[in-house]
């Protein structure tokens, strides 16, 4: 029997208009929908996919929500081993990741770990978070000869990726905001960010003014900050 084809397909940052036309011919064409369980991120991954995959069959794929490395790889092998069951019975599975699978997904443990079992699996690019999110501000997030630097904000990596030149995009933040913007504040960067809160999704909301945050955001914030030029 012929193996199947693992998709890691990513389905842009919430807007179902935003899925490219391959993913969306990928969905229609797959024999199973595999989708992360848990995290804020697993019923709107479904949720923008559903407009194309209707009725089809869906494997749920514990995600945890935690950083603890044992925890995390029993999961990821885990999804890797059911997937893999469908791959060996000739199933297409395309896997549901929101943006990008290359932007901090946790698609990107399974996909490797079916690579190694001698599956195939491809990447589907999405459209990803910041690129709506800037879209949504009408600003370019980098122009020229400018850089653009992506920052984990959650991973403690808010103050070195600050000291970059260029612009940048504080993804993850979530309940490190507040932290994030008082930083933003002793540097006098704070005028030059804004946050984006659920783009493309039910919700949507931009804050231009980060001094007016009294509470954390929710899962799905971006803050951008400009350079110089942007």
């Amino acid at each position: 029997m012929k193996q199947g084809i693992l998709y890691g397909v990513g389905v842009g940052p919430g807007d179902p208009e935003l899925l490219t036309l391959k993913a969306a011919r990928i969905l229609r064409q797959c024999d199973v929908i595999a989708a992360p369980r848990a995290g804020a991120g697993a019923q709107a991954a479904l949720t923008i996919a559903a407009p194309y995959a209707a009725g089809k069959p869906v494997l749920h794929c514990d995600t945890p929500m935690t950083r603890d490395a044992e925890t995390l790889a029993r999961s990821h092998d885990k999804a890797a081993d059911d997937i893999c069951a469908l791959l060996g019975q000739g199933k297409t599975v395309a896997f549901l990741t929101l943006g990008d699978p290359s932007v901090y997904s946790t698609y990107a443990y399974v996909h490797d770990r079916v690579r190694e079992r001698g599956f195939a699996a491809e990447l589907v690019p999405g459209v990803p978070s910041f690129c709506a999110a800037a879209a949504a501000l009408g600003r370019p997030l980098c122009v020229g000869e400018e850089m653009l630097h992506i920052i984990p904000a959650s991973h403690g990596a808010t103050e070195q990726g600050l000291d970059l030149p260029g612009s940048k995009v504080l993804m993850k933040a979530g309940r490190e905001i507040l932290s994030v913007r008082d930083e933003l504040a002793r540097r006098g960067e704070i005028q030059n960010a804004a946050l984006v809160e659920r783009v493309g999704m039910e919700g949507e909301r931009i804050v231009n003014d980060l001094s007016a945050l009294a509470d954390p955001t929710g899962y799905f914030s971006i803050i951008l900050v400009r350079g110089d030029k942007a």
